[in-house]
């Protein structure tokens, strides 16, 4: 089965973060909740953890294993996403209130999508 077009985009954006995550940790230290241990580790492995999923997916005899992870992937980070919302709201900055605050649903398709990958595989 081919891997549908909303997978393909998350794998995508999988790749992408998974990239930024492991050169460029600094720019998620900000979003970790602070109840997170070792949290620069905690973002390279997620980092490192979002590849292997991408790669995962691309491999028909892999997707689906890699469909699961990518569901418990992307609701072990939500915290996150969660935290940078909380935080841009206590601040100043309109856009990035927007910004955060709109991302928090988008998660959900990506989930979605990787529940169906996993499903269908």
């Amino acid at each position: 089965m081919a891997l549908s077009r909303t997978a393909r985009l998350v794998a995508g954006v999988l790749t992408v973060n998974g990239v930024l995550h492991v050169v460029k940790p600094s720019l998620y230290d900000p979003i970790m909740p602070r109840w997170v241990p070792a949290p620069r580790e905690v973002v390279v492995w997620s980092g490192y953890a979002e590849l292997a999923i991408a790669a995962g997916l691309v491999a028909p005899p892999t997707r689906r294993a890699a469909g699961l992870a990518g569901v418990g992937l992307l609701l072990g980070v939500y915290p996150a996403n969660v935290q940078m919302t909380v935080d841009a709201l206590r601040g100043d900055n309109r856009a990035l209130q927007a910004v955060s605050v709109a991302r928090l649903p988008l998660q959900w398709p990506m989930v979605r999508a990787m529940w169906r990958t996993w499903r269908e595989a």
